[in-house]
This record gives structure tokens, C-alpha cells and sequence, in this order.
């Protein structure tokens, strides 16, 4: 004869058998209860207080601020420098007195070996009116007219800082307004007008 019971004590529940005539009764499991709770485990030192963990460290907050400041400097660093730095277009016309004699429109240089200082300051005056009168835009007059290889990018020189170009013209294009066209420019390369675009 076999027959099983459940008994249960506390939080866990013994199943019995009952086997034999002689009322034998053993234990072959036992089965912990599904209501049982489960222990917690104990609570950290850092989450027992939570007005702690929310702390910075002293080395964090130092290197956040060494990032605030690098960064800072770096911004200002930019600044800097792009406020150094100009944009400008030109029309150059040589002459007789220029140190190169000669340029893309005239390779062998024999129509600026004859051309006086005075004859070019006149030719670009006439243009400089030309533009300002919007008769013709600068890009035109400098493709066409100038001696400079930047003529086939309408006179472009592209940004440019100080001790790049030569004394007079950088002195010049600096005192410039954005948009504002020169006067006649003399340096070494010739006779030159600048219009300041940045």
C-alpha cells in the first residue's frame, strides 16, 4: 500500500510516503514554500546614503574645470587668430619700375618695359572709376587687366595675415573696410587698387 501526504511547517512543506501495512512513514522531499520571501541582500555603502553618492569627487571636478578652461582657450584661440587674417582681391598693373617685368599677359615683358610708372597709375585710375561707378565689376576689370596670376580668379588672393604679402599692401588692405576699394598702391611689384571682400 502506498500513499503520499503534504505537511507544511513554516516556510517550507514536507511530502511523506506511507508505505507498508506497519504504517512506515518516510520523508523523501521537501519543498520550499513559493511564498517564501526572499532575503534582500545588504544595502551598499554608497546607496545608504544618497545625498553621498551624489557627490563629486574632488579629481572629477577638477578635471571638468581643466576641460572648461581648454576649451575656453581654445575658442578664444580661434578668434584670435581668425580676426588676424584678411580677405582681399586686386588688380595689378606693372611697369618699368616693377621687380618682375613680365606676367602671364605679357611673357616676354616688352609691353611693361614700356610702360612708365605714371602711364599704369593712369590705366588703373581709369578702371578703379570704371568699378566704382558700376560700370564694371572688379572681377572683370581684374580677369582682363591685371598682371597678376590671380586674374583668371577675378583678382582673388584668398585670406591672408599679416607679414604675408609686402608692407604697403598689407597696411592698406587692413585699413579696409569689407567691400571698400583702395586707392592707388604702390610696391614693388607695381601699381596695384584692393578691394577687401573679408
Amino acid at each position: 500500500m502506498y500513499t503520499s501526504m503534504r505537511c507544511k511547517r513554516g516556510h517550507e512543506e514536507y511530502v511523506y510516503s506511507h508505505v507498508g501495512q506497519q504504517g512506515t512513514i518516510k520523508v523523501y522531499g521537501v519543498m520550499k514554500s513559493a511564498n517564501r520571501k526572499r532575503e534582500r541582500p545588504p544595502p551598499s555603502a554608497s546607496s545608504s546614503d544618497p545625498k553621498k553618492s551624489d557627490r563629486r569627487s574632488p579629481d572629477s571636478a577638477k578635471e571638468k574645470q581643466h576641460h572648461h578652461r581648454h576649451r575656453h582657450h581654445h575658442s578664444k584661440k580661434s578668434k584670435m587668430s581668425s580676426g588676424n587674417k584678411v580677405r582681399a582681391s586686386h588688380i595689378l598693373i606693372k611697369h618699368q619700375g616693377s621687380r618682375r617685368k613680365a606676367s602671364w599677359k605679357d611673357p616676354e615683358g616688352h609691353v611693361i618695359m614700356n610702360t612708365t610708372r605714371e602711364s599704369a597709375v593712369s590705366q588703373l585710375q581709369a578702371l578703379r572709376e570704371d568699378i566704382v561707378s558700376g560700370k564694371a565689376k572688379f572681377e572683370d576689370i581684374a580677369a582682363r587687366y591685371s598682371d597678376c596670376s590671380s586674374a583668371k580668379r577675378g583678382g582673388d588672393l584668398g585670406p591672408f595675415g599679416r607679414g604675408q604679402m609686402q608692407k604697403p599692401f598689407e597696411e592698406t588692405t587692413f585699413a579696409l573696410k569689407v567691400g571698400e576699394i583702395s586707392d592707388i598702391v604702390d610696391t614693388d611689384s607695381g601699381v596695384h587698387i584692393i578691394l577687401r571682400t573679408g
